[in-house]
């Protein structure tokens, strides 16, 4: 077998970015949807140079990934960015302005601004941004005020009555008074920026100069929270300080908008302490995260809405848990409602019976429906204990939030070690007088009702005793810390224990199918896929003659199509309407198909540094289910890209026969929905 060989991740990230940004491109998704793909595109991009970029370049500096210095990693990730910013300024001003402006709508980027808007703004200006302007002069030998992360400002050049030249750093004030104003004409509305507002009123922020000059730029900072020892239940308050540091921590890149002459840039890297920042020149307008709040009024076309569809069964049901001790359900957000994963909680907080709920919590709904459940809960004499990660990366402010309240209300709250976090998606609840004491949730996704509106993902409910008692260890275990014993899991997959071992040994079950000449297949989708072991195991799948197909929707660090190493690889990356998020497992075929489902992506801190469950699906009916979303995935030709072996999105060929995998899950579990109904009501 050829030597196995990796691709860089960043530079896999990019390419599924960029992935992203093409969808802002396409004629077929409504308008306000390829708004909202630039603003995703925009976002994603801040996100990486605030977490992953200082890390690329301080390997580069040090030279400990010296692979990704021989392969010029850092530069080839800067080409690929600019590249995409290009696209992405061709993408709004050649498609997107043009179709607002035929719907009446100008919206003005770019450009200087009508005369006849300037009354209005004026009056925006004076009335409304002015008094949030905050004004520091860029004097040598003296540090500016630190901005705080992403937040954008203006280098602006004056001459005094002197005729001395003067720099000032002004705060736009984009947070607090909003990005866009929007006025009416006779003819048309306009939308207009807030910096492009405060450039047009300067002189009366600066009356006794003349305006030379007026530039825009942003800081991004290292958004990364290093918790490096125990705090236990000091950790909520220790947090909270490192947020309000983390908005000005080390500058990563300084984006600045291109005219400015050098000798100002650098002027103001050194009053702000940028030397060892990124400098990079972009365009005109930055956080273009904010078109997501592009105020187009509805008259931007969105997706239609598709209402989830619901589960007759459960809908009907007199009492969900007795639903669930007569076999497992699996609900598949957003395609299907998710009230039933809140009436799970509902129910048991209600229930007499009930004597304990244990339920692990990693991104928390800001209205948490769950949580004000648990609240109950306790608040009713049960037992509930919740593990709350409080450190998912920018949903720390909302965990330590609701970690308090909960606690206040009698919750017992666990935190994870420093150096571990619970990424589970797991729920156990606890009855006596029963002869399944035990019910029990597991999912692919957070336990979090607003994204279950876009995210997609699989959600077990079960009273599976031999599943649930492991669940129960698991719980033991987080509840105990260092000092419990370590536990054993017999069909659970535990990150930490023994899931990669279970998924290495799955793969050799393959391997040695394929040896003795018998049709051996391992299917996976994941979000990322980096862990090199894992990948490893797949080569020597692939270089046996097993059938491997990966959908991977972000970073992919295994390289497909590779002679003698990878030939019998092929990956799929989809981006569409909803966000893939659920993880499938799926190992042999027929009578020995082994299908798991969980919350572990094949990443390194998945794999070593997080607890993650995976859990097996057991019900014939419900593997079928699966299998078939998965057939529709595999045949997507139009949301669905292959990536070659140089990770490059390559568009699928478009048959007589178009598939949009996302369309036709709803429509397959749709159907599936009247036909329960059917046979539900059939005497």
């Amino acid at each position: 077998m050829t030597r196995p060989v990796f691709y860089n991740r960043d530079l896999s990230w990019t390419g599924f970015n960029g992935r992203v940004l093409e969808e802002a491109g396409k004629p077929g998704v409504p308008l306000m949807e390829r708004i909202r793909f630039l603003s995703i595109f925009s976002s994603n991009l801040d996100e990486f140079y605030r977490v992953r970029m200082p890390v690329v370049m301080a390997l580069h500096a040090n030279g400990r990934d010296k692979r990704a210095v021989e392969e010029n990693v850092q530069a080839r990730i800067t080409t690929r960015i600019s590249a995409q910013q290009a696209r992405f300024g061709q993408i709004l001003s050649q498609t997107i302005i043009p179709e607002l402006n035929e719907l009446g709508l100008s919206f003005h980027y770019g450009s200087e601004l009508p005369e006849a808007l300037l009354p209005s703004l004026r009056a925006v200006f004076f009335n409304e941004i002015l008094g949030l302007l905050q004004v520091s002069k860029v004097e040598s030998g003296k540090q500016l005020p630190p901005v705080a992360n992403n937040r954008i400002c203006q280098l602006v050049v004056t001459a005094d009555r002197t005729g001395a030249e003067c720099l000032y750093q002004v705060y736009v004030p984009a947070e607090e008074a909003g990005r866009f104003v929007k006025v009416t004409t006779q003819d048309s509305e306009h939308i207009v920026f807030i910096e492009d507002i405060i450039r047009s009123f300067l002189p009366a922020l600066f009356p006794d100069h003349a305006i030379n000059g007026a530039y825009n730029m942003k800081i991004t900072r290292d958004a990364e929270l290093n918790i490096a020892e125990e705090y236990g239940e000091r950790l909520p308050d220790i947090l909270e300080a490192r947020l309000q540091q983390r908005e000005l921590g080390t500058a990563t890149r300084l984006l600045y908008e291109p005219g400015i002459s050098m000798r100002h840039l650098y002027a103001l890297i050194a009053a702000s302490g940028l030397e060892k920042a990124m400098v990079v020149a972009g365009g005109r307008y930055h956080n273009l995260k904010d078109l997501a709040a592009l105020p187009a009024g509805g008259r931007a076309a969105s997706y239609p809405v598709q209402q989830p569809a619901e589960i007759p069964d459960l809908t009907a049901a007199e009492r969900l848990h007795k639903e669930i001790e007569r076999g497992d359900l699996l609900i598949h957000t957003p395609y299907q409602d998710y009230s039933p994963v809140l009436r799970f909680f509902n129910e048991a907080a209600t229930d007499p019976d009930v004597l304990e709920i244990s339920v692990t919590l990693y991104r928390v709904a800001t209205q948490s429906k769950i949580a004000g459940s648990l609240i109950t809960a306790a608040r009713n004499g049960k037992r509930v204990t919740v593990l709350v990660e409080l450190k998912a990366r920018f949903d720390e402010a909302n965990n330590i939030r609701w970690a308090k309240t909960m606690k206040a209300a009698g919750v017992a709250i666990v935190y994870s070690r420093y150096d571990q976090k619970v990424h589970a998606k797991v729920a156990l609840i606890r009855r006596r007088n029963n002869a399944m004491p035990y019910l029990g949730l597991m999912a692919t996704g957070n336990l979090n009702e607003t994204t279950a509106r876009f995210y997609t993902d699989h959600i077990l409910l079960t009273a599976d005793q031999d599943l649930l008692m492991g669940l129960g260890d698991l719980f033991a275990f987080l509840r105990s810390g260092k000092q419990a014993a370590v536990p054993h899991f017999s069909e659970l997959l535990v990150a930490g224990f023994n899931l990669q071992e279970r998924f290495m040994e799955l793969i050799d079950g393959e391997i040695s199918e394929a040896t003795a000449g018998r049709p051996a297949r391992i299917v996976l989708k994941m979000n990322n896929l980096e862990e090199r072991k894992l990948i490893s195991k797949l080569y020597e799948a692939s270089a046996a003659g097993v059938h491997v197909q990966l959908i991977i929707r972000s970073i992919c660090c295994l390289i497909p199509g590779i002679p003698g190493l990878s030939e019998n690889i092929t990956i799929r990356r989809i981006v569409g309407r909803y966000l893939e998020h659920g993880r499938i497992f799926i190992f042999g075929m027929g009578a020995r198909e082994q299908l798991f489902l969980g919350s572990a992506d094949w990443m390194n801190r998945n794999i070593y540094n997080r607890i993650e469950v995976c859990f097996p699906l057991k019900d014939a009916r419900l593997k079928e289910e699966i299998n078939e979303m998965i057939r529709l995935q595999l045949a997507d030709n139009l949301q669905a890209v292959t990536l070659d072996s140089e990770l490059e999105n390559i568009p699928m060929a478009v048959s007589q026969q178009p598939v949009d995998s996302q369309a036709a899950i709803y429509q397959f579990l749709a159907q599936s929905t009247v036909i329960k109904e059917t046979h539900s009501t059939t005497p």
